[in-house]
Parts: C-alpha cells; structure tokens; sequence
C-alpha cells in the first residue's frame, strides 16, 4: 500500500471552481480517496525565505458536493519544503508573476516533485514549446513585424491571430479574407503588450472539433473533441464548445510518438495536446484540462493514471 503523501496544491480560488468540470478538482478527489493530505495556496501567497518557500496555506477536504464541495481548516505558513507533492495548477496567462513562480518552485524541486517541472514549463508555454516540432503544426509564424503578418496573409488569406501568453481562447482572433480590421488589431494587442504574436493559417477542419488528447508520462491515454458553437472559431469549452466522444486516428498517434519521449524526458507528468485536422496546434503544460469531460464520455478516470505516475516517482 502506498503511503500517504502530503501534497500542497497551487491553483485559483476553490470557490470559483466548476466541480464538473475541473481537472484539478478531479484530481485532488483521487488523491483524498487514497488518502493523500491536502493543502490549498493562492500563487500570490507563496514566499521565499532565506532559501526556503512557505505557502499561507490552508487544509482542505474535497467533495463532490454543488455549493459545498470543500472544507478548509486553519491557515498555516506552510514550508513546501516538508511536502511530498506540489500541483502547480494555477492558470495562465504565462506573465512574469507565472514565470516568478516557477523559479521560487525550483527551491523545493525535485526533492518535493513539483507537477509538471517547474524550469520545463517556464521554458515551455504552450504556443512555444509546440514550434520545435514545425513538421506537425500549420504553417505558423511568431511576430511582431507587421510587414512579415501582412505577408503572411497575402499567402493564406485566411488566418488566425493570437496572444502568445493567454489562454482558454481569449484574445483569439480569426481575421477571414476582406476583413479590414487587421492593422486595427494589431494596434490594439501593441498597446496591450510588447510580446509577439502568434500568427496561423485558419484550419478548416476546425468545424469538425479541436480534439484534445491528454498524455501521462508522454503516453497518450484519453481524448475528448471540442466543437465550437455555431459562427464561433474557438472550440474552447468555456466559451461554448461542445465536448464530443471521440477515437484517436493514426495521424495523432504519430503525433503523440513524435512528441511523447520529449516530454517524457522534461518530467511533464501531466499534459493537454490541441490538435486541428492533421496537425498539432497547442502542447499545454500549465494547467491542461479535460480529465472529467474524458470521464464521462469513456468512465476513464485518467486522475487515477495521474497518481499511479505521481505515486511511482515518490
């Protein structure tokens, strides 16, 4: 029998969670249900301390209960330095209070496991760690040079624009042939922020769902396809996707054998691919989601595999 652990989780307010929907919920139940103990901290209440990293954190007791579903104990200064496991599952945006984080993890890190590593997702925002694998993705550029989007636009005429560092669909654009509004937009995301833009030609296939496919150890266990609603580009399910059963094709299991080793070899336990048609649009290692959508379509609880992984490393 493995023996309890004690595994602090880093994520947004427990009050704001859907319980039917949270990936993290899903798994902090699993761990509870073998008898793991469980702290809950804000990003925004973690200090480090004459090298040591400390938590205003509180107990908490999970349960699948609608307006209910938790319990905390008492605050405490917590030294994540005497847990077990760290969840670091807060979500993005990817901005300097994220990356600030992943340094101050990487005091306590390996010797509490941090999931997923905290250098390898600092180094591995979604929309970047997926350009080394140019052969999987649509024709991408990441830029902030208007010349070279105008170019590329001539090519594709029909594109998409988004935030490098955002998340859940926001700020995602799909500029069709004739919209005049490209330089306006533009615009507005430079007065935003200096960061680039990632830049991609429109799939099509898109319609037909941006499936998601959850891999564990760079192994790819389950999948769920996301419609976006009608006249909607993104399929994100927050904002009006439908979830759908779906099976993974030969053209995605190449994809998870390309990219599976890698992030095996990163120590990225737990994470979300997006992919459109035949290629690879997102590698997603912050807080991917999609475990109890998964659940419900397939009874595949894939928080179980999580833990087996998390169980076998301490």
């Amino acid at each position: 029998m493995t023996r309890s652990l004690k595994v602090a989780v880093q994520m947004d307010p427990m009050e704001s969670i859907n319980i039917d929907g949270d990936s993290t919920f899903a798994m902090m139940l699993e761990a509870q249900a073998r008898g793991h103990r469980l702290w809950h901290y804000h990003v925004k209440d973690i200090t480090l301390f004459t090298g040591k990293v400390y938590a205003w954190a509180r107990p908490v007791e999970v349960r699948r209960e609608k307006g209910n579903h938790f319990t905390f104990g008492e605050p405490v200064d917590l030294d994540l330095g005497t847990m077990d496991v760290v969840l670091m599952r807060q979500d993005p945006p990817f901005d300097m209070a994220y990356i600030t984080a992943t340094h101050i993890l990487e005091h306590i890190h390996p010797k509490v496991l941090v999931v997923n590593d905290p250098k390898e997702v600092r180094n591995a925002p979604e929309k970047l760690l997926v350009t080394h694998f140019p052969q999987l993705m649509p024709e991408t550029m990441v830029t902030l040079d208007k010349r070279q989007i105008a170019a590329f636009r001539e090519k594709h005429k029909d594109i998409i624009v988004k935030p490098l560092f955002g998340n859940g669909g926001a700020g995602v654009f799909h500029i069709k042939p004739g919209d005049s509004n490209l330089n306006s937009l533009l615009e507005i995301f430079a007065e935003r922020s200096r960061e680039p833009l990632m830049v991609q030609q429109y799939l099509p296939d898109v319609r037909k769902g941006d499936k998601r496919i959850i891999l564990i150890d760079g192994e790819p266990l389950g999948a769920i396809n996301r419609v976006p609603a009608e006249g909607e580009a993104r399929s994100n399910m927050h904002v009006g996707g439908r979830p759908e059963h779906t099976e993974l094709t030969a053209r995605e299991r190449e994809i998870c054998a390309t990219i599976g080793p890698v992030l095996r070899e990163k120590g990225m336990i737990f994470v979300g691919i997006d992919v459109i048609g035949d290629y690879l649009t997102e590698i997603n290692v912050t807080s991917p989601t999609g475990l109890q959508e998964i659940a419900r379509f397939t009874g595949v609880h894939l928080e179980k595999n999580i833990w087996d992984s998390i169980e076998s490393k301490r």
